[in-house]
């Protein structure tokens, strides 16, 4: 993927940046991230009884949702030029809008919201984010995700 410059970034703040592509939540998945998380409740893990329930199947941990967010994020949007390194500072606003059901596909949506500079070569971007469920009307998740960016100096 080609890089974005800081200044083509700076003009596009208030505008949609990147559309992920589409990404399955298959039970493997979920299960797995059951595994590392200790997060077995049965609406997760167990397709006889999720079946049961308003859901009619198993379905997604929200924070596996959530956690999928930097896989779409790298596949939608360009890094900036000269990036050295980047890391989470926080998340705002975080909503658990609608189940993402096994098997379904999801993909991120991201609009720069924000764009600050502090100190030399740091700059912090603000991204409002919503995870799209295929075919359906509602998103899985909305959220503003707060991301540091460590430039180097020319």
């Amino acid at each position: 993927m080609k890089t974005i410059t800081l200044e083509t970034l700076r003009g596009k703040v208030g505008q949609e940046i990147g559309l992920s592509d589409w990404t399955n939540v298959t039970q493997a998945r979920i299960d797995a991230f059951a595994e590392v998380t200790n997060d077995h409740q049965f609406i997760h893990v167990d397709p006889v009884r999720a079946a049961e329930t308003p859901f009619g199947s198993t379905i997604a941990h929200g924070f596996l949702t959530l956690s999928l967010l930097t896989e779409m994020y790298e596949n939608a949007i360009p890094p900036i030029e000269g990036t050295l390194h980047a890391v989470n500072y926080g998340l705002d606003r975080i909503r658990f809008l609608s189940p993402v059901k096994s098997g379904a596909r999801i993909r991120g949506r991201f609009v720069l919201k924000e764009l600050r500079e502090g100190k030399p070569g740091e700059i912090t971007t603000v991204m409002s984010v919503k995870v799209e469920i295929e075919g359906e009307p509602r998103p899985a998740l909305a959220a503003d995700w707060i991301g540091r960016r460590y430039l180097a100096q020319s």
